[in-house]
């Protein structure tokens, strides 16, 4: 898979950075043949913000093979899209790549006119701007990242790390997308769902914060009912205090946290074991295969049977 990374003059390195270390981790574990290149507008070289001048930069032609291209950032005073560029990403997404605009990338993808009357999200300090400027834009500013499969938006900085990884998970199963997480000593996974901006992004651990315990706890009985009673109780907490401070902790809701962790153990079981749907719905706590296929078609858009076609982990990775 070609994966093109928009650079330009005065983009942050960390910006810049996070597409290639994400993608090329998929290529260096040998998970896929994937491989990634900066391409600029004009061929050569670009300077970042930092100074650091960038050679063996690729012309445009590069946008004509790329499956996904990829905005890492844009210019913080949010100027327009040239229309150099914006016809690039337009014509990229009509062959059928899939352009994701990541942090203030997110502008850029906007002028190209690929979020007219969708839903997407940017750093929260350009939501106002992106709004002015496209207000038939559906702006969430309380999510990480939104997929619709053909275009992607991710939050502020780090939520850039999630978004890709979320890519790597959606093209070669979970199993890859947490090898990946584990070399680069990152959350495996946050969903698009969680706030971009709460007071901890990540519990600190079971040591320093009683919600963490919780979460490792729970994590150890995904096949029992969790309700947030029994939570509450093992975090030793009111139902309201408990409510209150997981989502201070976590950004998002018990019923929400608990229904991704059994959502992902699923996909672990249909990727590395030959058990019936029957049974891993009862191993993660849904139950019945019904309730299964039900989480499976809301969060992922296929179902728990053609997900194991597709990423059944002990037949060989699916190709990139």
């Amino acid at each position: 898979m070609q994966i093109a990374i928009l650079a330009f003059d005065g983009v942050p390195m960390f910006h810049l950075s996070v597409p290639q270390v994400v993608f090329g981790e998929v290529a260096r574990q040998g998970l896929a043949d994937w491989r990634t290149d900066l391409v600029a507008e004009r061929a050569g070289s670009i300077r970042t913000a930092e100074g650091h001048s960038i050679g063996g930069v690729l012309g445009p032609r590069a946008f004509e093979d790329a499956d996904v291209v990829v905005v890492p950032s844009w210019f913080e005073d949010g100027r327009e899209v040239g229309p150099v560029l914006r016809d690039l990403l337009a014509r990229a997404h009509a062959r059928g790549a899939t352009v994701a605009g990541l942090c203030l990338g997110a502008i850029a993808v906007a002028d190209a006119g690929l979020l007219t009357g969708r839903r997407a999200v940017t750093h929260w300090q350009a939501v106002g701007l992106l709004a002015l400027r496209h207000p038939d834009v559906q702006i969430d500013s309380s999510v990480l990242y939104v997929d619709h499969g053909d275009v992607l938006t991710s939050a502020g900085t780090a939520s850039a790390l999630d978004a890709c990884l979320h890519l790597v998970r959606t093209r070669l199963g979970a199993a890859a997308a947490n090898d990946v997480a584990r070399r680069l000593v990152v959350a495996p996974h946050r969903d698009g769902g969680q706030a971009q901006f709460i007071e901890r992004p990540l519990p600190a651990g079971p040591a320093d914060d009683p919600v963490a315990a919780v979460l490792d706890w729970a994590l150890q009985h995904l096949d029992e009912p969790l309700g947030v009673e029994r939570l509450a109780a093992a975090a030793h907490m009111s139902r309201r205090t408990f409510v209150r401070t997981f989502r201070r902790s976590t950004g998002t809701t018990p019923a929400s946290w608990v229904r991704s962790r059994r959502l992902d153990e699923a996909r672990r079981l249909l990727e590395s074991t030959d058990l019936p749907i029957e049974q891993v719905a009862a191993a993660v706590g849904f139950g019945n295969p019904v309730t299964l296929r039900q989480g499976f078609a809301a969060a992922f858009d296929t179902t728990p049977s053609s997900y194991r076609r597709r990423f059944d982990a002990r037949t060989g990775r699916p190709p990139g």
